[in-house]
């Protein structure tokens, strides 16, 4: 995994962000049979669309703002509302 802590690693955030949302989105694949899919990144707000299994289960939101979100903010400290 690229840490975006590093200086960059000679990667931009963007790509950074795309990286660690590919590895989310395997995990939430091979667990769940869902997805999660990048959508936009623009002024610091990253938006993604949940997809497979996701679609209409009651615990999405926990898997958008637990999984998603949390590990986000992990790697990346000091968005927008923390």
């Amino acid at each position: 995994m690229i840490a975006p802590n590093q200086d960059g690693n000679g990667f931009t955030e963007e790509e950074r962000l795309k990286a660690l949302l590919e590895k989310i989105n395997a995990y939430i694949d091979h667990y769940h049979g869902g997805s999660v899919e990048w959508v936009s990144f623009d002024d610091r707000v990253l938006k993604v669309r949940l997809g497979g299994s996701c679609l209409g289960c009651p615990l999405s939101p926990s898997t958008l703002h637990g999984w998603v979100e949390g590990t986000i903010r992990q790697f990346f400290p000091g968005y927008p509302g923390d």
